[in-house]
């Protein structure tokens, strides 16, 4: 397995600062987001010339750039136009990765408020239709598109993503497991979902996190949660509750030698961890002890 740096945790940094950082802290990789007005991403226009710096960056320190992260989540929407233009965005994530050598996308599955039932149906149809297209335009790229255990999606459970992915039946469309994820959700705890979808597992993200007493996750936002609707702290990997060596203990059990990566949320929540330079070095040390 090899560890990556995740430039959410790296708002201070831009991108080809962050690439440095990770190479410093003495890691493998970068997962890089991709979306407008965030200092530590690329542009959704993902120009030639900023692939370029990056792409030079990444060689000069010795650092793959992994995954792209963009935050395009209407694939599942009833609204072809709307739909349609989501598809568009991750087109060009795709001809992005071919350019600067990732070959994974980190993708949501669908957009979906929690206890929404409104054509539910339908709306998953869309979501297979939309990941079935985009696996092609992957594959003939030599990406895999992984979609992320998350909530406010259609796959916020590792039974959900399980479900999705054996409906889509791709090969180039798999799951990207974030244990912290269906913790905070409270969903599978990590050995019943290993269990139920490890085998279609293809990416992982790794952060840690604690529990606020008495409080219950809800949100109504994708990307993440406001603030007071939080139930966890975030926490530096190793510094929270999240089973990390019993987790890759089971993965590497299960065949799994891919990629963990450091999804350190210093962008959202800069007063629970310290700069990347201290908590994602100290993070990276502890997944080098266990792994």
């Amino acid at each position: 397995m090899k560890i990556a740096g995740h430039t959410m945790g790296t708002p201070e940094y831009t991108v080809t600062e962050a690439i440095k950082l990770f190479h410093d802290i003495g890691i493998d990789g970068a997962e890089i987001v991709v979306q407008d007005g965030y200092r530590s991403g690329i542009s959704t226009a993902c120009t030639k010339e900023e692939l370029d710096e990056i792409k030079k960056c990444a060689q000069e320190n010795n650092i793959e750039i992994c995954c792209l992260t963009p935050y395009n989540s209407y694939f599942n929407d009833l609204d072809d136009a709307k739909r349609n233009a989501e598809i568009a965005g991750i087109e060009k994530v795709i001809d992005a990765c071919e350019y600067v050598g990732a070959h994974f996308i980190r993708i949501y599955g669908g957009n979906l408020v929690a206890g929404d039932t409104y054509c539910l149906p339908q709306s998953r149809a869309k979501l297979v239709e939309s990941m079935r297209f985009l696996g092609d335009k992957a594959a003939a790229k030599g990406v895999t598109l992984v979609i992320e255990n998350h909530f406010n999606t259609m796959c916020v459970s590792a039974k959900d993503s399980y479900s999705v992915i054996k409906e889509i039946n791709h090969p180039n469309v798999k799951i990207l497991y974030d244990q912290a994820n269906l913790s905070f959700t409270e969903n599978e705890g990590y050995e019943e979902a290993i269990a139920i979808q490890q085998e279609e597992v293809a990416y992982m993200h790794v952060k840690d996190l604690v529990f606020k007493e008495g409080v219950s996750f809800t949100s109504d936002e994708v990307s993440h949660p406001e603030e007071s609707k939080r139930n966890v702290y975030t926490r530096i990997v190793g510094e929270g509750v999240i089973a990390w060596p019993e987790i890759l203990k089971l993965v590497k059990a299960h065949g799994y030698d891919g990629w963990l990566s450091m999804e350190y949320e210093r962008r959202w929540h800069p007063d629970d961890i310290p700069d990347a330079a201290i908590g994602m070095k100290k993070g990276a040390d502890y997944i080098k002890s266990i792994m």
